[in-house]
């Protein structure tokens, strides 16, 4: 559970919440509130450093000027550590003061200690004004706004009425000056209102569709995590850019489970999905196929694989391709347990409406036969009773399937020493079959052995025997049984005949109930192999493959059956296991 804990997530689950904290109003005020500050506090370090300057040189002799400069870098220092950020409201309040007025007050006293334009340290501080216009149209309203430079516009008329009382000669100057600063002022201070107030609501459209947009990714996302089915995606190399849990689970391997990114390329149960792949891309279309994967510790999946392709990526025009992956057992099972439910249902009718009746036609046929003489109606007879014995057959078939129970892992099946076992089949089948000349047995290690049920085993491999007599040729090494490790945790038994490939409508419904191609069969031998299969965890598959037959390699169809191997430690009571009358409940 820890190592699952750390496998990667397609979801950001913070997504979210990073979005709608970057655009949180709070942190929006901050950002404006320590900007503001940060361009006072500048400045302070300016005004301090040009009148300790001037005073340096000669150039003025006025204290006050550096004292009113310090006492403003200190202030603004204080504020910016110390005072809360937040909004200055619709009208005058303390953060106001502390603000906008020091600011009005600071520079007014500037201006006016300058010592007049006849001074040569004459330095005209209006021009700061523009900063306590920005501040209160920014953070606050617009009649705190249009007050602030109302008031600016008082306090230069104040300082033009000063400097003329101290000496003004030309007066035109001093009062058209304010005059046209404080229109310009007013200005500022309505377009900047306006202009904080449009960005301020675009921003909030912004962070509304950008969280909006936010939670629908993350729902996609949720979705796509919770899916039954595997989504990948996968560039034009074969290598995963994302999987959802589901994939993961189906590829199966260490590093598709814990890796952020890997490649089909390093595992070679993952080359059907490779080609798959890189077949969309090279025609630029969708795909889907049926497929088979394979992986360390597990045996074969049949996959229905689909392929999408997504527009091109980046700067490269990099194609991705999406594959979406369903697990054909999944999907067998729920249509295996219709199936059931519905034989459950038949059988019952079969057992009353069928065999009673039948059980009259083979007694009557018996009872006709020992009085007849003639050679042509004991001919009729013996055909009776032979097609009465095959629908027999069937009906038992039928009610085989029917009660067939699903694999329980709670419930252990005993280890069954697998070369003893599949020799003791074969040898028995070959002796009662006239296709016995034609088999040959390929052995695996002695000391394998496999949980499954030896009367199920025997049954399930005669089958597979009998459906390839029936399809093969009559020379040596026709049928083929191999056994052999599949990998640590799983081995493998292969029936190979040289037979003719199948047609692709057989192929397609091998394995389904009441299909078949030979109309003497009734269609149910494979579906019960499968079946049998299931119920001890193992898996049958067909597939058309290449054996050497004869001296040279030919081809021909061949059945696997996967199974699970035992442990070491239930080794040694294999044998006993093998032949003891332990049966699972199967009929």
């Amino acid at each position: 559970m820890a190592a699952e804990s750390t496998a990667p997530s397609w979801l950001d689950p913070g997504a979210a919440q990073a979005v709608a904290g970057a655009f949180d109003p709070s942190q929006e005020m901050s950002r404006q509130w320590q900007g503001f500050m940060t361009a006072r506090l500048l400045l302070g370090f300016v005004l301090v450093a040009l009148q300790s300057v001037l005073y340096a040189t000669g150039t003025s002799h006025n204290q006050a000027q550096i004292a009113i400069s310090a006492a403003y870098l200190a202030g603004t220092l204080a504020s910016k550590l110390f005072i809360q950020p937040r909004p200055l409201g619709q009208s005058f309040n303390r953060i106001w003061g502390a603000l906008v007025g020091i600011d009005l007050l600071t520079f007014s006293a500037l201006q006016m200690l300058q010592g007049g334009p006849s001074s040569i340290s004459s330095i005209n501080y209006t021009h700061l004004f523009a900063l306590p216009v920005l501040v209160a149209s920014v953070l606050g309203s617009m009649r705190l706004a249009l007050g602030t430079a109302a008031g600016i516009t008082v306090l230069m008329l104040c300082v033009s009425i000063w400097s003329y009382l101290h000496g003004a000669v030309d007066t035109g100057p001093y009062f058209v000056q304010p005059a046209l600063s404080g229109v310009g002022y007013f200005a500022i201070a309505w377009l900047s209102n306006q202009l904080a107030g449009r960005l301020a609501t675009e921003g909030h459209r912004a962070r509304q569709s950008q969280l909006a947009a936010s939670i629908q990714r993350q729902v996609n996302e949720l979705v796509i995590e919770s899916l039954p089915d595997g989504v990948l995606i996968v560039d034009e190399r074969g290598g995963v850019h994302a999987a959802n849990p589901a994939a993961r689970q189906l590829l199966g391997s260490q590093q598709a489970l814990h890796a952020t990114v890997f490649d089909l390329k390093e595992e070679p149960g993952w080359f059907p999905l490779l080609n798959l792949t890189r077949l969309s891309v090279g025609t630029g279309q969708s795909h889907e196929d049926d497929v088979t994967i394979r992986h360390g510790g597990q045996g074969p999946r049949r996959v229905h694989a689909r392929t999408r392709l997504a527009a091109p990526q980046g700067s490269t025009g990099e194609c991705l391709c999406v594959l979406f992956l369903q697990d054909q057992r999944e999907l067998e099972a729920r249509m295996r347990t219709e199936k059931l439910a519905g034989m459950g249902r038949l059988s019952t009718a079969v057992a009353h409406e069928i065999r009673n009746p039948l059980s009259a036609i083979t007694q009557a046929n018996s009872l006709l036969d020992e009085d007849l003489t003639d050679p042509k109606q004991k001919k009729l007879t013996a055909m009776v009773s032979q097609n009465a014995k095959r629908l027999e057959k069937i009906v038992n078939d039928i009610l085989n399937v029917s009660r067939v129970q699903p694999y329980d892992p709670a419930y252990l099946i005993p280890a069954l020493p697998l070369d003893q076992t599949v020799h003791r089949i074969c040898r028995d089948w070959a002796a009662q079959s006239a296709a016995g000349s034609r088999l040959t047995i390929h052995a695996c290690d002695p000391t394998a052995n496999v949980r499954f049920d030896g009367e199920h085993l025997r049954r399930v491999l005669v089958n597979l025997l009998d459906n390839a007599c029936r399809h093969t040729g009559d020379q040596a090494d026709a049928i083929q049984v191999i056994a052999n490790f599949a990998d640590a945790q799983n081995a493998t038994i292969s029936i190979w005949s040289d037979a003719p490939p199948m047609d692709q409508s057989v192929e397609r419904h091998l394995f389904e109930p009441f299909f078949s191609s030979d109309s003497r069969s009734s269609g149910l031998g494979l579906f019960i192999c499968r079946e049998l299969c299931e119920r001890h965890d193992a898996a049958l598959i067909y597939l058309r493959s290449v054996r050497n037959a004869r001296g040279k390699p030919a081809e021909g169809n061949e059945f696997v059956v996967t199974l699970r191997l035992a442990d070491a430690s239930d080794n040694a009571s294999a044998t006993e296991n093998s032949t003891s009358p332990w049966q699972p409940s199967l009929y």
